[in-house]
């Protein structure tokens, strides 16, 4: 165990990520750059834009929640450290996505109302079960759902946030690709740490898989959610992104992710393209920690 948590130390975090692929960024991005006026002047655009940044706020609030209050759960120092560093990167998200709803034009003063507006109560029914987990001190039931679950969402969520945004707005796609670094490490380590203790511990199989269950139906209500309301935005941006290469004297992008053309993809088609990219994604990590994946119930 204590050569694969050396490779999760403080000072490979150091290395990696602020001495890394975060030197020389503000808030995650490089200096100057700006979200683009297509969504600042675009009142349907910026408010479908202020309610999905609100998710990752409200997802990343949690993410520093569980992983925090992990810290004095681990049984050994060296878990202890790694998760004091997930938890600053967690700080580090929640700040970079609250500065994104400031640059976006929600006042200081405002936040907290914004969020409460725009929170999707699925999501934080999600985070309501893996916190009960933390809050009771249940170690490895919480990095499964941390480190596995929570974690594996984001970072299937942000990369298609990235493919989607990296020719039209590079500020947020430099802002995700340095989330998308940290969550990797971070599904890394409930990996390769929580397999050791399930063998050590199978009496607590069927709780965490229940656990597991409870999760992926609020994540896929989440979804299901998002994506019912977003037919208009999603159009409206399409057009916007013809016009600018239009007046560019270029063609539209065909961004392919996992198999589907966000160009054209349909909100139901893409929906269900990250709802199975997530499962499939939980299927293999929990196997691999030798946990059975449980099925969800569909959302009505």
């Amino acid at each position: 165990m204590s050569d694969f948590l050396s490779q999760y130390s403080i000072q490979r975090w150091l290395e990696a990520c602020p001495q890394g692929y975060l030197d020389e960024t503000v808030f995650g991005h490089a200096e100057g750059l700006k979200e683009p006026s297509e969504i600042l002047e675009n009142e349907l655009m910026l408010e479908s834009t202020i309610g999905s940044t609100v998710q990752l706020v409200v997802g990343e609030r949690a993410a520093l929640a569980a992983s925090s209050g992990l810290v004095n759960a681990a049984p050994d120092y060296a878990s202890k450290r790694f998760l004091a560093t997930q938890t600053l990167d967690e700080a580090r998200h929640v700040e970079i996505f609250t500065q994104r709803l400031f640059d976006l034009g929600v006042k200081p003063e405002d936040l907290e109302s914004t969020i409460d507006q725009f929170a999707n109560p699925n999501l934080v029914k999600f985070a309501e079960v893996l916190l009960e987990k933390v809050e009771a001190g249940d170690f490895i039931a919480g990095v499964v759902g941390q480190n596995i679950v929570l974690e594996g969402m984001a970072f299937t969520v942000f990369e298609m946030f990235e493919a989607a945004s990296r020719d039209s707005n590079p500020k947020f796609a430099q802002t995700l690709k340095g989330t998308i670094a940290d969550e990797r490490r971070h599904v890394g380590f409930g990996e390769n740490r929580i397999g050791g203790l399930i063998a050590q511990h199978p009496e607590k199989k069927p709780e965490i898989e229940r656990m597991q269950k409870e999760m992926s139906y609020h994540m896929l209500a989440t979804f299901a959610d998002a994506f019912a309301d977003s037919g208009a935005s999603i159009e409206e941006g399409r057009r916007l992104a013809e016009e600018a290469a239009k007046a560019d004297g270029k063609e539209v992008g065909n961004t392919n992710w996992h198999g589907a053309n966000l160009a054209m993809v349909s909100p139901d088609e893409l929906e269900a393209v990250l709802s199975d990219t997530v499962l499939g994604e939980f299927k293999v990590r929990l196997e691999r920690i030798g946990l059975e994946y449980q099925s969800p119930l569909l959302p009505v």
